[in-house]
């Protein structure tokens, strides 16, 4: 028998064993790739599978979708990297092995943008880990929603559709977006929305967001602008006022742009305007009341009814005082009442007047108060050129300074008159358009010029005491308040090159009138004429006494 097995067995040389033992090797040990393994043995943190090799390769627990569903002896599907790895453990992956039993439908819903289901798996930094075709991907938090990947929370199984936008097929990775679905819905709802949306249309939406120049209104994912001008009839300061955040409402559009994709929006459009028929509705010279809402230099606007309002200019404030901002007589919120001056329908605007509402003090005030009428008034004010005197509440007249006296230089009126004080004066002039009134106070007694003149005409002689010395003359007082002067050359003292060298203060000298200027009220006096006047008269009485003489011894001889 062996010498019959020994004539079938021929001998086999060292090469051929190789050769055997190589194919043997290939047939019964696994490829690198996708093999099926058999789970032996689950930890709380691995799953040990037997891939047929000599030793185990070792899964992590969280590769699984729950560690529960697993039990020995289970077949599953894993990718072998290593026949030996660290520690001589097969390196396999079953998170690789599920990216290559869904590629095709990863690679298909890529290359047609279809949507895909996905679920959260957990949360990593940057955004979510979701599952789709059963394998990882990663959703960056820029990809969640239009909104910002703070103010999105999405639980672990939450579950929505999600589009592959970036497949890797060497590193095994998958991102995915949320947001480009959500943006081509809103895309095509914002498309539906331009064409179904006309002007007038009244539409409801949620106040959005507030800002100081209006309000953003969320029209089912179109965002429309109510400007704080559209907001209401009336006067607002902001439009919070007014909304709030979350609040529906109901607008109406005003204008639509739709290649801009801009839609501005009205609140007080949906109610009555009310300045139709405001000409019917307010006529000149109407009293109204009003409430202040807001105060300029150079007025203030008056809040009539809701959506009206009137200005009142700073000069129809009032009829007496001159009134330098709207604040010294009223303050925003208090009521006042007024008068309707003047209405554009047209212009939307309304003229009202403060002082109308009241009596004007200077109606009939020439009747009151006549041309050359004596009449007493309190000094309310002084200036440099004169005083002011109240004759009464809102009348006021000026005493110019060169009306206080008629003989004495003043420098400031308050060096004669007190404010506060009650002075007469006399009516020089009304000019009730103006509304100004000119006062004398030397107007009460007669011109002492003029008495002086009417006794002493040019050429008559006087006495007057010197009162100031000027190097070109001496100003000399004549009694009454009135002063006159005497030229140097006028003077009779010899041996002198100023006044003050020959004469004194308060010496009395003789004197003539030579001029009187009524006009610039100046008396010019000379010691010289009057010295020669009175040597003439000694010298016509000298001849006269000798004529006489002269006619005695005739009359004796005859």
């Amino acid at each position: 028998m062996n010498d019959n097995l020994n004539s079938v067995i021929e001998p086999i040389s060292d090469s051929k064993a190789k050769e055997l033992l190589d194919k043997y090797v290939e047939v019964t040990s696994p490829k690198r790739g996708l093999v099926k393994g058999k789970v032996v043995k689950i930890t709380d943190n691995e799953v040990l599978v037997n891939v047929g090799l000599k030793s185990e390769g070792v899964i992590p627990a969280g590769d699984f979708d729950s560690i529960k569903d697993i039990s020995i002896g289970d077949m599953v599907d894993v990718y072998l990297d290593d026949i030996g790895g660290a520690k001589g453990l097969a390196t396999i992956s079953k998170r690789k092995a599920d990216f290559f039993k869904v590629w095709e439908e990863v690679q298909e819903a890529y290359n047609e943008e279809i949507p895909v289901e996905a679920e959260v798996v957990r949360k990593v930094k940057g955004g979510l880990m979701v599952k789709v075709f059963g394998t990882e991907a990663f959703l960056p938090g820029s990809q969640i929603d239009i909104k910002p990947a703070r103010d999105v929370d999405f639980e672990i199984g939450s579950k929505f559709n999600v589009r592959i936008i970036k497949v890797n097929f060497k590193r095994r990775n998958i991102v995915v977006s949320r947001r480009v679905l959500i943006e081509e819905k809103q895309k095509a709802k914002v498309e539906e929305f331009f064409n179904e949306i006309v002007e007038s249309k009244v539409v409801k939406g949620i106040v959005k967001n507030i800002t100081e120049f209006g309000a953003f209104i969320d029209l089912g994912g179109i965002d429309g602008l109510l400007h704080i001008t559209d907001i209401s009839w009336g006067r607002i300061n902001h439009p919070s006022e007014m909304l709030s955040i979350d609040d529906e409402v109901e607008v109406k559009v005003i204008k639509v742009d739709k290649e801009a994709r801009r839609v501005s929006l009205g609140l007080k459009q949906l109610k009555p305007d009310p300045w139709e028929k405001m000409e019917e509705k307010y006529k000149i010279g109407d009293q109204i009341e009003g409430k202040v809402v807001s105060l300029t230099d150079y007025g203030a606007f008056l809040e009539i009814e809701p959506g009206i309002e009137g200005l009142v200019h700073v000069s129809e404030m009032s009829w007496t005082k001159h009134i330098k901002h709207p604040s010294e007589v009223m303050k925003v919120g208090e009521n006042v009442q007024a008068i309707v001056l003047e209405v554009d329908e047209k212009s939307r605007k309304v003229s009202l007047g403060l002082r109308q509402a009241v009596p004007d003090p200077w109606e009939d005030v020439d009747k009151k108060y006549p041309v050359g009428s004596a009449v007493k008034g309190k000094v309310v004010n002084l200036t440099s050129f004169g005083a002011f005197i109240q004759l009464e509440e809102g009348v006021e007249g000026l005493l110019h300074i060169s009306d206080i006296s008629w003989t004495r230089r003043i420098g400031h009126p308050k060096d004669v008159l007190d404010r506060g004080k009650m002075v007469e004066c006399k009516v020089l002039s009304i000019d009730s358009d103006e509304r100004r009134i000119s006062l004398g106070l030397k107007q009460l007694r007669e011109d002492p010029l003029n008495i002086f003149i009417q006794e002493y005409p040019v050429n008559s002689d006087v006495i007057g005491k010197i009162y100031e010395m000027l190097p070109k003359g001496v100003i000399v007082s004549l009694g009454k308040g009135l002063k006159g002067f005497i030229p140097f050359s006028h003077l009779i003292k010899k041996k002198m090159r100023k006044p003050d060298d020959r004469y004194s203060l308060g010496e009395k000298l003789k004197l003539k009138i030579i001029e009187i200027d009524e006009k610039r009220r100046n008396i010019v006096l000379s010691e010289k004429e009057y010295l020669l006047e009175q040597h003439k008269k000694l010298e016509e009485a000298k001849d006269q006494e000798e004529e006489n003489i002269e006619e005695k011894t005739l009359e004796n001889e005859d």
